[in-house]
This record gives structure tokens, C-alpha cells and sequence, in this order.
């Protein structure tokens, strides 16, 4: 009689088991990586949608700081704003009931805030009169928006995972916070201040296409030895 070769039940229970320890620890690093590279596709397309409608509004309006003043200015900006842009609702100003943002703003009155037409939450200040920091270029500062990609209800409203800011520029646009054109103070040193609380990474997505600071400690050094930088922007 032939003998045939064959694993064993305890065998083949043994290796399932193996490969069952390994999926569960690989899985949620890959369902995050996947998470965070759709985060960043999103973030980019969206400011290039908004930056793009902001400059229509421009071209079509004169700069920013001529817009009439006779309304509240966050309210002008967001209008202006809507007519280059598809939005999904707008809970207008000091929205109390976190529909578009995720906390209140009843307590001010000149923010504002909206739902764009993929689902992200807007939060929007501005300022007409263009007073607000002076940038590198001597440009001038004229509001703040943040952008919660996960929409208002979801993710963990935090800046750098799933809330980025931008600066409204006079003569830029919409630009990342905190990229080098952003402004003179002097303790931005981007992008290092990335690395500490991921507070100012919005630019590093927008540049870099990852959000690989969120592997890196606060030094910017990965996993594997590599020390994010400026020319080292990925931990891969």
C-alpha cells in the first residue's frame, strides 16, 4: 500500500491559527493607512475645490478686503463662497446645534459654519478688513476656515487626524496652515511643529500627500530609523 503525505486536523488548526494572529495584527494598520490616504485625497480635492471658488469670487468681486461690509463678514464670505461651490447645508452663523461643526457656536456670532457636498464640516471665520497676522510676503491675514474631513459626527475632531486649518489670504488664497508662505512668527518652524501634537500638519498633507507624521514621534523619527524632514517626507 502507498502512503500519502497529508496534514494532520491538529496540524492544519495550528496553522490557521498562526495566520489568524497575524491578519489580526496587521489588519488595523492597514485599515488605517488606507483610512488616512483617503483622508488626505479628500483634504486635497477639497481645497482645491474652495480655493478655486474662492478666486472665481475674486475675479468676479474685486479682493476680498472691497466686499461690501454691510452684513456680517463671515456671512458674506461663506455666500460668495457658495456660489462657485456645491454645499450640502449651511447652518449659517453661531450654529448651536453642532450640525455642521462639531461644538457649538452659539457663544460666537461671527463664525460660521457649513456641510460641503461630500460630507465634510466647515468652520469659517472672516474677517473683510484683512487685520489679522501678516504673513511672510507682507500679505495680510484676512480669516481662518477648518476643514473636518469626517464630517461633524465622526472621527475624533482632532487636529491633524481628521481637522486641518487654512489661512484666508488677500493676495493667496486659501492656504495650508503652516506652510512656509503662511507666516513670520517665529516660532513656526515647519515642519517640526507638525511633529509636536500635529496642531500645524495641514500643509504637510497638502504637499506631501501622506499623513506619515502620524507614525513618526515628535522628533519626526519613524518606525524604521527614517527622521521626516522637509526631503524625507515619508516613513516608507
Amino acid at each position: 500500500m502507498k502512503k500519502h503525505l497529508a496534514f494532520t486536523l491538529a496540524e492544519t488548526l495550528i496553522v490557521m491559527g498562526v495566520i489568524g494572529v497575524v491578519a489580526a495584527l496587521t489588519l488595523p494598520n492597514l485599515n488605517q493607512s488606507t483610512n488616512n490616504k483617503e483622508k488626505v485625497v479628500k483634504l486635497q480635492k477639497l481645497y482645491s475645490n474652495m480655493n478655486d471658488a474662492y478666486g472665481r469670487a475674486v475675479a468676479v468681486y474685486g479682493p476680498i478686503d472691497t466686499w461690501p461690509k454691510d452684513v456680517n463678514y463671515t456671512e458674506r464670505f461663506m455666500n460668495r463662497l457658495f456660489e462657485y461651490m456645491k454645499v450640502s447645508k449651511n447652518c449659517g452663523l453661531a450654529d448651536s446645534s453642532k450640525t455642521c461643526w462639531s461644538e457649538s457656536l452659539s457663544s460666537q456670532p461671527n463664525y460660521g459654519s457649513f456641510i460641503t457636498a461630500d460630507g465634510s464640516g466647515v468652520f469659517v471665520f472672516a474677517d473683510l478688513n484683512c487685520n489679522q497676522h501678516t504673513m511672510v510676503s507682507g500679505d495680510k491675514s484676512c480669516g481662518v476656515i477648518q476643514i473636518d474631513v469626517d464630517g461633524p459626527h465622526k472621527g475624533k475632531n482632532e487636529a491633524g487626524i481628521d481637522i486641518f486649518n487654512f489661512a484666508i489670504s488677500k493676495q493667496q488664497g486659501i492656504i495650508p496652515n503652516h506652510s512656509r508662505e503662511f507666516n513670520n512668527l517665529s516660532w513656526i518652524d515647519y515642519p517640526t511643529t507638525c511633529f509636536r501634537g500635529h496642531t500645524y500638519c495641514t500643509a504637510w498633507v497638502i504637499e506631501n500627500g501622506n499623513m506619515d507624521y502620524l507614525k513618526a514621534d515628535s522628533n519626526g523619527k519613524c518606525p524604521n530609523g527614517t527622521v521626516l524632514s522637509e526631503t524625507n517626507t515619508s516613513c516608507n
